[in-house]
């Protein structure tokens, strides 16, 4: 029997196939003959306590001039998927959390969804570090501007973000005495009212920002470091950095180890984490990327490796009766 794959994602249409590594997962499926669907956020829905989604056939070809065909829609009951990649990159909205719960429902029905729709919510991509305080910096999480203050004074360095952004957005370097403190505190809390993170700064920012990507809590075994543009802190790519091939250092290696038994536990098949020079600063379990380049560099088949470890969970697993 042909496997089912369905997407959740954004417009296929917009998507820049030389870097999008959901379109990687979709070719690699593909080649092993599989069927493709695809869906948008708007396209699920819950009826009678049963998920659904208006699916359209897909096929997926790599040429940048020509790379999708949808088929027509049809509605469909979303346990009569046997995998479901939920790649809808954030905002993490409530509208995104909805969406989880439709995916609860059909995962109960029998889809295997990646990743863990229960895990999407719980392990919020800055705060999720706290769970591995071994692998950070001195890391402050609240909303309270004085505690922040506080933070400062202590570390003399720092950097500040939202807890809800993504590529590089609304993140500030602060050093101690730096007449703009207030009002940046002010402008990311919202004057006390949302909580932020804050993390000791590291300087080894210059060397890159590291992507290291993990199938099922294995490591693969070189990463993309970003590389930040001259004059800039942030190292993404959204943001104007770089980015260069590295081998997976003894220190990375150990960071991995430390966070995979819980990535497992949690369902957290295909997780992107990120780390600059000795530390961990941030968990991807949303929509992770970096595959393509990654591929590119090392002749990899990353999502390969993907669709092998879905395919034994496939073979593993009890559909409910």
């Amino acid at each position: 029997m042909t496997t089912r794959l369905a997407v959740v994602m954004d417009p296929i249409s917009s998507i820049k196939i030389h870097k999008d590594s959901t379109f990687a997962m979709l070719l690699a499926a593909q080649a092993r003959g599989w069927e493709l669907l695809y869906l948008q956020q708007q396209d699920l829905y819950l009826e009678d306590g049963d998920a659904f989604g208006h699916a359209r056939p897909l096929r997926v070809k790599d040429d940048s001039q020509d790379w999708y065909n949808l088929g027509t829609p049809a509605a469909i009951p979303l346990s009569q998927c046997d995998v479901i990649l939920m790649r809808k990159d954030p905002p993490f909205d409530m509208e995104y959390i909805y969406t989880t719960y439709i995916l609860d429902r059909a995962a109960t029905g029998g889809a295997l969804v990646i990743n863990r729709p229960d895990s999407l919510r719980d392990a919020n991509e800055k705060v999720f570090t706290a769970w591995f305080p071994q692998c950070c910096v001195p890391t402050l999480i609240s909303g309270d501007m004085t505690h922040i203050r506080a933070f400062l004074d202590s570390q003399q360095h720092i950097v500040v973000k939202p807890l809800d952004g993504m590529g590089g957005e609304s993140i500030f370097r602060i050093n101690q005495g730096d007449p703009n403190t207030n009002v940046i505190l002010e402008t990311l809390t919202r004057h006390g009212r949302r909580t932020i993170m804050a993390q000791r700064f590291i300087p080894e920012y210059t060397a890159g920002d590291k992507r290291i990507l993990l199938i099922d809590g294995e490591p693969v075994p070189y990463a993309l470091a970003r590389i930040p543009a001259r004059g800039e802190t942030r190292a993404n790519l959204a943001a104007g950095g770089r980015g260069e091939g590295v081998e997976l250092s003894q220190r990375d290696q150990w960071i991995c180890s430390q966070v995979a038994p819980i990535l497992r536990e949690k369902g957290l098949i295909f997780v992107g984490i990120d780390v600059i020079g000795d530390y961990l600063t941030e968990i991807n379990v949303t929509s992770p990327t970096c595959i393509r380049e990654l591929d590119a560099l090392y002749q990899l088949d990353i999502a390969a490796q993907l669709m092998n470890v879905i395919e034994q969970k496939l073979a593993t697993r009890q559909k409910p009766a």
